[in-house]
């Protein structure tokens, strides 16, 4: 899912570089925008599904190996996929309505989704709909779902009496942790912050962040 993530933009922004042209065509820019969304969505939803991996590991590792089964992680998987389908297709459908736009030039270096509604001449409270209902579906639900596994992870190794097993607990949580961290804060903060203000600079350094850097 993370290459796959970073394939729908790094190519492009590479060629872009190259050969000193910043041209994409309009079906072009909605096919990145489309993978670009499915597999975002989709690493959102499996970071979601990890730090619940993580809680049943440590907070309760003698029913982990029954919990945690092959079915349910198969059925979390496709549950993923399934997500992220409906996401890529509901801004697709969104952004096949749109029939005139303010400007044709995006402030970031690939289509990125907000962008490309901000430039339409769409009703700014249909857009602001799209962009606040994603972004709660996308973005606060699976990170409440991290917090509520990350608070009860940090009490469950906090009961634990040697200093060694602290760290141990701990040490398989940090790279998710920081993961987490970077994949969300960036990407939320360029996906919503692009409908109330936006700095192209500040925008285009944290969108390769979450696209690259992850």
């Amino acid at each position: 899912a993370d290459i796959c993530f970073t394939s729908t933009v790094l190519p492009e922004m590479i060629v872009d570089i190259s050969t000193h042209s910043r041209v994409i065509s309009y079906m072009g820019c909605l096919t990145q925008m489309s993978f670009f969304l499915m597999f975002a969505c989709m690493d959102a939803m499996l970071l979601t599904v990890m730090a619940y991996d993580r809680f049943l590991a440590i907070c309760h590792p003698l029913h982990y190996a029954i919990i945690m089964n092959p079915r349910l992680c198969v059925l979390l998987l496709l549950l993923c996929v399934f997500i992220s389908l409906l996401d890529s297709q509901l801004h697709n459908l969104v952004a096949l309505q749109f029939t005139c736009f303010k400007d044709v030039e995006i402030a970031n270096f690939f289509c990125h989704p907000s962008q490309l509604l901000r430039l339409s001449c769409y009703d700014t409270l249909i857009k602001s709909l799209v962009t606040y209902l994603v972004g709660a579906i996308l973005g606060f639900f699976p990170m409440l779902g991290i917090l509520f596994s990350y608070c009860k992870i940090v009490s469950s190794i906090l009961k634990i009496s040697s200093s060694g097993g602290r760290c141990k607990a701990f040490s398989t949580c940090s790279s998710h942790l920081s993961v987490v961290c970077l994949f969300y804060g960036t990407a939320i903060g360029v996906y919503l912050g692009s409908s109330v203000s936006y700095s192209p600079r500040k925008g285009m350094v944290l969108s390769l962040m979450y696209t690259v850097v992850t």
